[in-house]
């Protein structure tokens, strides 16, 4: 039987081979980017409540009602945005489902998408699986400025999407209120579509501010917002998420949500929106990640490894040009086998798997943890 592959490039993610490496070799685990602490006891009780109250058949297409309502009040509270939860919020199987809902309900064969990269690596495959063309602006260390002029030298008739992520992962960098000033600006009077990947909106560092897309009337008018309850919540595993976006882009989204999920998980649905009722639980996240990033980046202070700024995210890059002149990926690889800890590689993050010394630390770990692994890279 002969396949023609939609994605004949596309290879096992890199997030799966260094966790199945760093399992393989009985390594420490800071590649893939998940908690190793508790989920909050509240909200694990609040989820087995709502099972024992039997809300365990489909949630509606858009959302449980209550979340919806939550999440209105929460965006009020920090970005004092008037939020229709009817008409601009749906709930999401995570943030990737978002993703590439948002990219097929916007991108048809022949239409270009911009992507900012050091990027996640599932803007690129989504765009392509629907005939899209990347188009790639590459930011470079240690401080991944853009260059807005490049920016508006890569719009044309044929650019339809526009899609970026702060704080970003892996390069822990926040745009700033500049930045979505001169994003509005440049989108004006055109047809792109943004999509604004804010899912570590909470874990951001040194009395910075999130400069969501929400914020700014103009911009937001052309976004789909996207965010994850996993990432905020430490339960990554239960993959809930959701998108925030004017009427008329959210009407063509769930379109295409209806037909690739539907609904999403309705216990933990009713449970999230009991459990955000107390603003606490989320606001206070900023200060718990910047002392995991503290920690983690003063335990390795002694290391030959170089630290860039991270601003933002729970991860951390290292330059290791002093201790390796090995690539990215084989360097991880040599970390992982021989040493005892396993990264990621920024390569993994650029189309053209560009080789800049520098690899990518998960620091929500428990301290012990991070001890564990600051002490062994410390003897490298």
């Amino acid at each position: 039987m002969h396949i023609t592959s939609k994605l004949p490039q596309a290879e096992t993610s890199i997030f799966a081979v260094m966790s199945s490496l760093a399992n393989e070799y009985n390594a420490i685990n800071l590649s893939q980017g998940f908690p190793n602490f508790q989920v909050s006891r509240e909200l694990i009780n609040a989820v087995n409540q709502q099972m024992l109250a039997d809300k365990n058949q489909y949630a509606p297409m858009t959302g449980v009602l209550e979340l919806r309502q939550a999440i209105s009040e929460k965006i009020k509270l920090l970005y004092n945005k008037d939020i229709n939860f009817d008409t601009q919020i749906t709930i999401t199987a995570g943030a990737t489902q978002a993703l590439f809902t948002a990219i097929t309900a916007f991108i048809s064969s022949g239409d270009e998408a911009i992507i900012f990269e050091p990027a996640y690596d599932s803007y690129d495959p989504a765009v392509r699986l629907n005939g899209g063309i990347p188009k790639y602006i590459s930011l470079t260390p240690p401080h991944f400025k853009i260059d807005w002029d490049e920016v508006q030298n890569a719009i044309n008739e044929r650019t339809k999407l526009l899609i970026f992520n702060t704080p970003n992962n892996p390069g822990g960098f926040v745009f700033d209120r500049e930045d979505m000033l001169r994003l509005t600006e440049i989108t004006r009077n055109t047809d792109i579509v943004v999509i604004s990947d804010e899912v570590y909106e909470h874990i951001i560092f040194d009395d910075l501010q999130h400069q969501s897309a929400l914020l700014f009337d103009e911009l937001f008018d052309r976004t789909i917002a996207v965010y994850s309850f996993g990432k905020t919540f430490h339960a990554t595993g239960w993959k809930m998420g959701y998108v925030v976006a004017p009427e008329k882009l959210m009407i063509e989204f769930r379109k295409v949500h209806q037909f690739n999920v539907f609904s999403v998980n309705t216990p933990i649905q009713y449970a999230l929106a009991d459990y955000m009722k107390k603003p606490e639980n989320y606001i206070n996240i900023p200060s718990f990640y910047q002392s995991k990033r503290d920690f983690f980046v003063e335990a390795i202070k002694e290391s030959r490894f170089k630290v860039l700024p991270s601003h933002g995210t729970y991860f951390q890059l290292l330059d290791y040009s002093a201790i390796s002149k090995q690539d990215e990926f084989d360097f991880a690889v040599w970390l992982t086998k021989e040493i005892g800890v396993a990264a990621i590689p920024i390569s993994s993050f650029y189309h053209d798997k560009k080789n800049q010394h520098l690899l990518r630390f998960a620091f929500p770990k428990d301290d012990d943890t991070l001890l564990r692994a600051a002490k062994i890279l410390c003897e490298i």
